[in-house]
C-alpha cells in the first residue's frame, strides 16, 4: 500500500523553497546570493526557521521511500532507477539553467557587461566560492540531486552490508529520540558550503531503519503536536539567537538549531501520518509536478527578481510579495510546458 504521506509530506516541503529561496536576497548575515538587496532580519527569519529541518526532512523521506523501492526492485535495478532520475537531471540543471542564474548573478552583483554566450564560457572556467553569485560556476538547487545519487550510491553498499546483520528488532521510539544526538558533530563532516555529506547520509539510513517501522511513526503519530510545540518552540528560539540577539550565544544557538531540526523531522512525519495520509486528482497532480518544480522554481524566483528590481526599484514589499505570488504559477507553468516536451521529460528524469 502507498504512503500517500509521504508523497503530501514532500511535495508540501518543496513548495517552501519559494519563500525560502526568495528571502535569500535580504539575508542579514551576508550570504552571497544571486540577487541581493539589502539585509532584513524580519525576511533572514523565514530562512532561519525553516532552515535547519526541512531540507534534512527531504533526506529523511528519500530514505523512507528507498525502503519500499527496494521491495519491488533489487539494488541493481535501484541504482539504474537512481541513476536515471537523478544524474540527468543534474547534468540539464548545471549546464543549461545555472549558467543562466550566475550571468544574473555577475551583472547584479558585479556589473558585467557582456552578453549571456561570452559569459557561458566564463561560467565554466570561473571556480570560486562555488555559490555562483560572482559569475562563477555553481551546482546551485541542484547540490540536492548530486548528494542524493552519492548517498544513494553509498546506501546500497551499507545496506548490502547490512543484509548480512539483520536487525531483529525495530528501533524503539525512545531511541529514535536520541538518534538525533549525533547531528551536530556529524555537521562538520564532508560538508561543503554548509551542507554535510555525512550528516545527509545519516538522515537518509534513519529514515531507511526507523521511520519505515509503522510503530515508530504511530508513536510519532500520536505525539505529534506535542514534539510540534516543542519543535516550533526550538526553531522559534534559533531565529532569535540567530538574527535578533544582539549577544551570541553560540552553545544555545546551535543547540536550539539541532534540538528544532530532530524535533520537527519527527513531529512532521507523525503529523503528516494522521492529517495527510490521503490521495486524489490534487494531491496526485503535485506529487507529479514535485520533482520538476523543484527544478524550475530557484530559476523563475531570480529571474522575476531581477524584473521586478529593474522595473520598480528596490521597493522591498513589493520585490518579496511580488516575487512569490509570480513565482508559483509560472514555475508550474514552466513544469507543465516540460511535461509536454519529449526531450525535457527526458533531461528531467520525469515520466509522461
Amino acid at each position: 500500500m502507498r504512503k500517500h504521506y509521504i508523497d503530501n509530506l514532500r511535495w508540501l516541503t518543496l513548495l517552501i523553497l519559494i519563500p525560502y529561496h526568495t528571502a535569500m536576497a535580504w539575508n542579514a548575515w551576508n550570504e552571497p546570493n544571486y540577487v541581493f538587496f539589502e539585509g532584513d532580519r524580519l525576511i533572514s527569519s523565514i530562512v532561519v526557521f525553516f532552515s535547519p529541518y526541512f531540507m534534512p526532512l527531504l533526506f529523511v523521506l528519500a530514505g523512507i521511500s528507498t525502503k519500499y523501492a527496494l521491495q519491488k526492485r533489487n539494488f541493481k535495478q535501484y541504482l539504474a532507477e537512481r541513476i536515471n532520475k537523478l544524474l540527468l537531471p543534474l547534468l540539464f540543471g548545471t549546464v543549461v539553467l545555472m549558467p543562466v542564474l550566475s550571468y544574473i548573478g555577475d551583472k547584479f552583483n558585479h556589473s558585467y557587461s557582456g552578453g549571456f554566450f561570452s559569459h557561458y564560457a566564463i561560467f565554466f572556467t570561473k571556480y570560486t566560492d562555488l555559490t555562483g553569485a560572482d559569475g562563477g560556476f555553481s551546482f546551485g538547487q541542484f547540490w540536492f540531486l548530486l548528494y542524493l545519487l552519492i548517498i544513494s550510491l553509498a546506501a546500497v553498499c551499507i545496506l548490502k552490508i547490512a543484509e548480512k546483520f539483520p536487525i531483529k528488532k525495530p528501533v524503539s521510539f525512545p531511541v529514535v529520540l536520541f538518534l538525533g544526538l549525533p547531528l551536530p558533530i556529524l555537521s562538520e563532516i564532508l560538508s561543503i558550503g554548509g551542507k554535510s555529506l555525512a550528516e545527509y547520509l545519516y538522515l537518509f539510513l534513519i529514515g531507511y531503519f526507523a521511520f519505515t517501522d509503522e510503530k515508530t511513526t504511530d508513536t510519532a503519530k500520536k505525539y505529534c503536536y506535542i514534539l510540534l510545540c516543542a519543535g516550533l518552540a526550538a526553531a522559534f528560539i534559533n531565529v532569535y539567537l540567530f538574527i535578533w540577539s544582539e549577544k551570541e550565544w553560540i552553545f544555545l544557538n546551535t543547540t536550539a538549531k539541532f534540538v528544532a531540526e530532530w524535533l520537527m523531522i519527527i513531529a512532521l512525519i507523525g503529523f503528516s501520518k494522521k492529517c495527510l495520509n490521503f490521495s486524489g486528482k490534487f494531491a496526485h497532480y503535485m506529487k507529479t509536478m514535485s520533482f520538476l518544480f523543484y527544478i524550475y522554481h530557484f530559476l523563475w524566483v531570480v529571474l522575476i527578481q531581477y524584473l521586478l528590481y529593474n522595473f520598480i526599484g528596490n521597493n522591498t514589499d513589493f520585490l518579496f510579495f511580488g516575487t512569490i505570488i509570480l513565482s508559483y504559477p509560472v514555475t508550474f507553468i514552466c513544469c507543465e510546458i516540460s511535461l509536454k516536451i519529449p526531450l525535457l521529460r527526458y533531461l528531467t528524469g520525469t515520466k509522461k
